[in-house]
């Protein structure tokens, strides 16, 4: 199995980096949108995040990866291991999977089990990439270009965390929540707007401009590509302060304050942009926590709410015909009129 690049190894991106930061602190922020050239990093980024983060624990044998902290959200199996006392643990890697533009319906939700129904006449359910993705990241290239029956699907189980399949003589429920992590090219096509409001967080990658930012990259990834588990050692101790500070982030998630002005604050924002609906300062306000908790800040700030106003308000900006500025402008220049310079 090949390393993953390292996170900390990545050049430049800092929007992306962060974001996905942000994203695996607290997972209620709702995902991140990555758009942009071609050969930025953007998968990457993606595959580094999840060799970043520390190791999970699951129940053993449950194919849908429970939390044995939280049995409220346990699977019908894991209920009746743990009713039975028989509830065993381990730890497993936070799973990245990704979703093919091809793929079927049946292999996204899941299906019948064929072999078991052929050999035995039994009737069982075969898991699907849903499944596998629960606790983790749903990663989909080109997310653009996803069929409007699957992005129907992905939106049902976004909205609810659990997948429910009723088909082939089966009914199944199974707890669903992941980090859904889309990314694209925009020449390619516009995604669609409800699909796209359930990403919290979009940000820009653009290809570097600059000569010394440009070696650095093909640098790395030539010396990654030459011998990846030296590459790997030595950014070992980067990217373990990274993890640390993660971890300890996401235990110091709860305690973060987000005091009245703030929110006054996040509110006078999405207003000033015409924002539709309350989710603009929701998701603002949970990444400025995030932020906060993972710099190490006891509650949110100016500073907090000013770094992550543009990846979670530019693609929740209503087109206005009189103003052809840019989304990401169009923040800028409303973060400078209500925070000042």
């Amino acid at each position: 199995m090949a390393m993953p690049f390292p996170f900390s190894a990545i050049v430049g991106q800092d929007e992306m980096k962060t974001a996905l930061l942000l994203a695996a602190i607290d997972p209620s922020i709702g995902g991140v949108l990555v758009f942009g050239d071609r050969g930025t990093g953007k998968s990457t980024a993606v595959r580094a995040l999840a060799a970043l983060l520390p190791k999970m624990r699951v129940v053993v044998g449950c194919p849908y990866g429970c939390d044995p902290a939280n049995p409220g959200a346990f699977c019908d199996s894991c209920k009746e291991k743990a009713a039975e006392g028989d509830l065993k643990t381990r730890q497993v890697p936070v799973p990245v999977i990704d979703l093919p533009l091809g793929a079927t319906e049946d292999r996204v939700v899941g299906a019948l089990d064929l072999e078991l129904a052929l050999t035995k006449g039994e009737k069982a359910f075969e898991p699907g990439l849903l499944a596998r993705a629960h606790r983790g990241f749903l990663y989909i290239d080109e997310v653009n270009l996803l069929e409007d029956h699957l992005v129907d699907l992905l939106l049902d189980v976004a909205a609810s965390g659990e997948n429910v399949v009723e088909r082939e003589g089966l009914s199944v429920r199974h707890p669903a929540r992941f980090v859904l992590v889309g990314s694209g090219n925009p020449e390619e096509g516009e995604l669609r707007p409800q699909l796209l409001d359930r990403f919290g967080l979009s940000v820009e990658v653009k290809t570097p401009t600059d000569l010394p930012t440009r070696i650095d990259v093909i640098r790395r990834r030539d010396t990654y590509e030459h011998d990846p588990a030296a590459f790997v050692e030595h950014w070992k101790r980067r990217d373990g302060k990274l993890r640390s500070r993660l971890t300890a982030a996401h235990k110091r998630l709860g305690d973060v304050s987000v005091p009245d002005k703030a929110l006054e604050r996040a509110a006078e924002l999405c207003m000033a942009l015409g924002t539709d609906g309350l989710r603009g300062e929701l998701t603002l306000m949970r990444a400025a926590r995030a932020l906060a908790a993972f710099e190490g800040d006891s509650e949110v700030g100016d500073k907090h709410l000013r770094q992550v106003a543009p990846p979670a308000l530019r693609h929740r900006l209503r087109r206005n015909p009189l103003d052809d500025s840019g989304s990401s402008v169009r923040v800028d220049r409303a973060l400078e009129e209500l925070f000042g310079a």
